[in-house]
């Protein structure tokens, strides 16, 4: 349901949000009209083919946009000229879609956008010293970055102009690589078992054979984690899994203030994906050996 409800969303801001931003552009001079135009109306299409056809770089897309989109229709409605309906309209309808892009459904189907066969994949859940720090920020960084140089030029500001595309453009290609990342971690169920998938605290997939699995069941965020246990969940708490091994074993992770990666030795691994529940019962159906209550 929340995918056509972003794209609903998305596909109406022409008609719920065009009008705000044509009252904003008024005003402005003929160049970085154009200009900004032409950006705006780039986005919005880029991202509404990614919502039609969810991948994890159309989810990158839209998480970078629509927060973008929301701040414009703001500051539109503070400080344009549109009337009171035109600018609730968009600011309502924008701040739907930044809503839209975060649920767990959203993220489960760009996921699988990209399964292959009979697997079933399981987002990760966002860690949380990125939702309090740097991840609020980051779109509106990308979209600074892209659009300050060629508005300054348009503005007949080449100097300027060009100072800032030397800056924003590997700024905003920075922001999108990592953003994107967060768009790229899994629980990947598969015919062998289950496929830890995390850029952030594994260098490579990690598989995990169900002959060789114990049990995986549901944890306590509350939980205190032993030393011996490996966990990928860098804060993120809630929807908390515990992955049992019947036997050691070794594969590389990345650990904070170690560079590189290092060998790690375990019998338990803890992370947190969305959906959790919907996931032990998919494991359970796979003869993944889930502990019931």
């Amino acid at each position: 349901m929340s995918v056509w409800l972003l794209r609903i969303a998305w596909a109406s801001l022409p008609i719920t949000a065009g009008p705000a931003a044509a009252d904003a552009l008024d005003g402005w001079s003929t160049g970085p009209q154009i200009v900004a135009a032409v950006l705006l109306w780039s986005a919005w299409g880029v991202v509404l083919t990614g919502v039609l056809t969810p991948r994890p770089v159309a989810l990158t897309a839209v998480r970078v946009a629509a927060p973008g989109f929301f701040v414009l229709a703001v500051v539109a409605a503070i400080f344009g000229d549109a009337a009171g309906v035109t600018a609730v309209a968009a600011v309502v309808v924008t701040g739907a879609a930044v809503v839209l892009a975060v649920t767990p459904g959203v993220a489960m189907a760009a996921a699988n956008g990209v399964a292959y066969g009979d697997e079933r994949r399981f987002p990760l859940k966002t860690p949380r010293v990125l939702l309090l720090g740097p991840l609020p920020p980051a779109p509106l960084l990308v979209g600074a970055g892209i659009a300050a140089g060629p508005l300054l030029v348009a503005a007949d500001r080449p100097v300027v102009g060009g100072l800032a595309l030397v800056v924003g453009i590997p700024l905003a290609a920075l922001m999108v690589r990592a953003l994107h990342g967060l768009s790229r971690r899994w629980v990947v169920l598969v015919p062998a078992g289950l496929v830890v998938v995390d850029p952030l605290t594994l260098p490579d997939p990690v598989l995990f054979l169900r002959e060789h699995i114990a049990s995986l069941r549901a944890a306590d965020p509350s939980e205190r984690v032993h030393a011996g246990v490996v966990d990928l969940r860098l804060g993120a708490l809630a929807d908390s899994l515990a992955l049992t091994l019947g036997r050691e074993t070794e594969f590389l992770a990345t650990r904070r203030g170690v560079r590189g990666s290092v060998p790690a030795t375990t019998t338990e691994l803890r992370f947190a994906a969305v959906r959790s529940g919907e996931l032990l019962a998919e494991a359970a159906q796979r003869r993944i050996p889930v502990p019931t209550a």
